[in-house]
């Protein structure tokens, strides 16, 4: 029994059968997740946990974790982790440095990408499987357990589609915003999809807290479909209807990720484009710069910036830049490609020994 892939109400279906009461299987569950437990004896001698209930556990749980390969620092103050999974293959996690106040994880839910968008160094590793629960979930922990600040969000913007790993991923957001979990508030838990539109729509029935931002980079149907291949699965038109029923149904702003690349998708007329797909839709826009390792692709001039903000004008809508740090590390929005570069490494901390290596 996996304790970090199982959620609270699954962990109480588990327990409450040997007289656990609701307040034990909260601290079970906190001592795993807010606590950040190192080993089943620990869960099980935590506090108000009966007996009877931790000799089930040292005899029936488990308490994986992933190998940390390496951590790397930007001169921005952007940490990658390199991990490694005993069911299989690396992936990644960046800390985000907030101010000085806080830290925002990007977590990564599956294995390489299958989305293959061509400015993304993950879609070209090609698609390796899904992250479970505690995979996920253990990004957090492990980044978590070291950080100098408290961690208050996390984005699952790292290597994968997250929507295409629907109940993990959902499963894990749950976790992270239980209050006997990571107690992270729903709005600061954000979901990138490059357009599944039918995970999408799903997601909006469901009423889930967490936010959705859509990665678009061009409303020129053409012109996306050469960046975005989901464009062809799910074109525009698709995506933009499900996109209004999110906004109407959440009664926000929809969160409009924009890729800029240099003499691509700055133009007048991609400002007009998006003007008429989003008509009558309330968006904010987040213009990010491409960071392509490859050099097909390059980030605007900041004249072509400005230029191109002055012309979202015509949205009547906020727009942001957003900063996509660490890129002399991979860590970068479009980088992660479990590579060891850049930077300087980090050295892990010195750690008391657990109770148990259970």
């Amino acid at each position: 029994m996996n304790l970090k892939q199982l959620s609270l109400p699954e962990l109480e279906a588990v327990l409450s059968p040997l007289g656990a009461s609701p307040t034990v299987v909260r601290k079970v569950f906190a001592a795993v997740f807010a606590h950040g437990a190192r080993s089943v004896d620990e869960v099980a001698s935590a506090p108000q946990v009966p007996r009877r209930v931790g000799d089930y556990l040292k005899a029936h749980a488990e308490l994986p974790s992933l190998q940390v390969v390496e951590r790397r620092k930007a001169d921005d103050g952007f940490v990658k982790y390199l991990f490694d999974s005993p069911l299989g293959g690396r992936v990644e996690a960046v800390r985000i440095p907030i101010f000085d106040e806080k830290y925002v994880i990007c977590v990564s839910s599956q294995v390489g990408c299958a989305l293959a968008c061509d400015f993304c160094m993950t879609g070209k590793l090609g698609f390796k499987r899904n992250l479970q629960t505690w995979e996920i979930l253990d990004q957090v922990l492990q980044v978590r357990a070291e950080a100098d600040r408290p961690v208050r969000g996390v984005v699952f913007m790292g290597m994968g589609e997250p929507l295409l790993n629907y109940k993990e991923t959902l499963r894990a957001a749950d976790v992270l915003r239980n209050p006997s979990g990571f107690s992270i508030a729903g709005d600061a838990i954000t979901f990138s999809t490059a357009g599944h539109v039918p995970a999408i729509r799903r997601y909006t029935r469901e009423g889930h807290p967490y936010r959705l931002a859509f990665s678009v980079t061009s409303a020129i149907p053409e012109k996306r479909a050469q960046v975005l291949p989901i464009e062809k699965t799910h074109p525009l038109p698709e995506l933009i209807e499900a996109i209004r029923e999110y906004s109407t149904v959440r009664r926000e702003r929809a969160m409009i990720a924009y890729v800029a690349i240099s003499g691509f998708n700055l133009g007048r007329e991609d400002a007009e484009a998006l003007k008429a797909a989003f008509e009558g839709i309330p968006i904010k826009v987040d213009l990010i710069d491409v960071t392509d390792p490859t050099g097909k692709y390059l980030p605007p001039t900041p004249e072509e910036l400005s230029a191109f903000r002055d012309h979202l004008q015509i949205l009547k809508s906020p727009v942001a830049r957003r900063y996509s740090g660490g890129k002399e590390i991979g860590a970068a929005c479009g980088t992660l490609a479990a590579t060891q570069y850049g930077g300087t490494v980090v050295p892990g901390p010195a750690r008391e020994p657990s109770l148990s290596g259970t």
